[in-house]
């Protein structure tokens, strides 16, 4: 049996106690709506009212607590879209003339407001329509058709807020995804299938904007991807010292040249949770969390498609993030020679006719982050 001071029985604790203040909430602003109305009446059809009337009408305000009295601020679609460099190919759409009318922030909401329905999310059906997009946009349009909570660009979420509440950024702001579609086709893959096997990720994440055009046209809806893919060349002094030692051999296909550089397909993904137990111990309706932490990049070499082929070989590198020595080259750790090394072996596999994969995680040394990762160094030396 799990202590009662055990940190997920607090966390659950917290969570039932802001449902259950949210829903107050609701009650009191709903309550508020109605005699607003009754006031507003009263004030067109003046020869209607009644000073028995005007004075239970005020009797009845004065009964709502005075923290229902605050406004809640619009929507301001927290998806965390960092706009696309002046040479992109993604045409910038015509920008509203509308701005956040107040300078707070929301990350997220939570059920119980009036008028609220989700787009059904049915996880791992083998049909991709009838299972659904995620939907996490607070746009006005969308916002009471989501079916997920949190916010698009994981931590980066958090300067998109910041951007509305400054007005620099629209609160209705869409961005434009065309030419953005993926640089090759992925799937579907069996496993997209079966909702025990993806519970991290939303395997349709590539294809949304496209495979949900209709909903978006038809019904305003917001609906963004979590998982881009794209082609690049790689060029790392290391790898050129790999060619020069014969580690690696050009055949210009993944390894194009004597200096090194590589051929790669990346895959960018933003985390999404299928958290269908934990919602229902929370209470709400919610089966999808996006949360603001960091995602991941895979760095594929070779045929992408034979990334799921059981009958070739596949070599994977798995690396969290280490800022410090894979981007600064800090001695205090070897992560960037490990690094350098999957590399190299994921292009040896490819280049033998299997698949080679670096997965990189935006989770700073096993999601310890930097502050403890110093703490340790001082602690070992």
């Amino acid at each position: 049996m799990e202590a009662p001071n055990d940190p997920l029985n607090q966390i659950l604790r917290v969570m039932q106690s802001l449902k259950d203040g949210h829903q107050q909430l609701t009650e009191d602003v709903l309550s508020i709506k109605g005699r607003l109305e009754v006031l507003a009446h009263q004030q067109c059809h003046p020869q209607t009212t009644n000073n028995a009337s005007d004075a239970n009408t005020q009797e009845s305000l004065k009964a709502i607590p005075a923290a229902s009295l605050i406004s809640s601020p619009p929507p301001t679609g927290l998806e965390g879209f960092t706009n696309a460099p002046s040479n992109s190919k993604m045409a910038s759409p015509q920008r509203s003339t509308a701005t956040s009318q107040s300078s707070r922030i929301i990350l997220t909401t939570y059920p119980g407001q009036a008028g609220i329905d989700p787009v059904p999310m049915n996880w791992g059906h083998h049909d991709r329509l009838q299972r659904g997009p995620v939907i996490v946009s607070r746009s006005q349009s969308s916002i009471k058709r989501r079916n997920a909570i949190g916010a698009h660009g994981g931590s980066y979420s958090v300067y998109h807020a910041l951007a509305i509440a400054s007005k620099n950024l629209d609160v209705d702001y869409r961005p434009d995804f065309t030419n953005s579609e993926p640089a090759i086709n992925l799937g579907p893959f069996p496993q997209w299938a079966d909702a025990k096997k993806i519970v991290s990720l939303d395997p349709l994440g590539h294809l949304s904007p496209w495979l949900f055009d209709s909903m978006i046209k038809d019904e305003n809806i917001h609906i963004r991807p979590t998982i881009a893919i794209t082609k690049a060349h790689m060029k790392l002094p290391e790898l050129e010292q790999s060619v020069r030692f014969g580690r690696l051999k050009p055949d210009g296909k993944i390894c194009l040249s004597d200096t090194g550089e590589l051929a790669v397909t990346k895959f960018a993904v933003e985390p999404v949770w299928f958290l269908p137990g934990v919602a229902e111990r929370f209470g709400i309706d919610m089966k999808l969390f996006l949360p603001p932490i960091g995602g991941l990049t895979v760095y594929c070499f070779g045929d992408p498609s034979k990334m799921s082929d059981p009958n070739v070989k596949l070599a994977l590198r798995i690396h969290d993030e280490c800022n410090g020595s894979d981007v600064f080259g800090s001695d205090i750790c070897t992560c960037r020679p490990y690094l350098i090394f999957g590399v190299e072996e994921a292009v040896k596999e490819a280049q033998r006719g299997g698949s080679g994969v670096v997965v990189y995680f935006r989770k700073e040394g096993r999601a310890l982050g930097e502050v403890t990762k110093y703490l340790v160094y001082n602690a070992s030396e």
